[in-house]
């Protein structure tokens, strides 16, 4: 008899992630890096929200020329073409971070609650559309 030799079946290192369960929820979308501040803090999208240091500033842009305080933001930033809550973007940041928000906004969540959530912000953003208050 020859000694035993332990073989061991490792799978390829190129090989997909095994699938999801059925009606498992998906993953979310990795956070994708839109700039550093000079400060150090990372402004990413995560999720559905543009975040300041991992702190959500805002779920979406507003191009510089709808802005009210436009000239301040341009005396500090001159190549801003837009804001995200406190952040001026350039166009390229601005690009980033807005392919990054529509692939959050894509991915489609059926769910009861989510449809729900969907909902309710709609509404709110048609009362505030509307005139009412904050």
């Amino acid at each position: 008899m020859s000694a035993g030799v332990a073989i061991t079946v490792t799978p390829d290192i190129g090989s997909a992630p095994p699938a999801p369960a059925v009606g498992a929820a998906p993953s979310p979308p990795a956070p994708v890096l839109v700039k550093t501040t000079i400060d150090g803090r990372r402004v990413e999208v995560i999720g559905r929200q543009l975040c300041l240091g991992g702190v959500p500033e805002a779920d979406a842009l507003t191009v510089l020329d709808e802005h009210p305080n436009r000239q301040a933001i341009l005396r500090a930033v001159p190549l801003a073409t837009h804001v995200a809550g406190r952040v001026p973007l350039t166009m390229a940041e601005a690009s980033v971070a807005q392919a990054a928000l529509r692939r959050a906004q894509d991915r489609f969540d059926g769910s009861a609650a989510a449809v729900q959530a969907r909902l309710r912000q709609a509404v709110w953003q048609k009362s505030i559309a509307d005139g009412a208050d904050a």
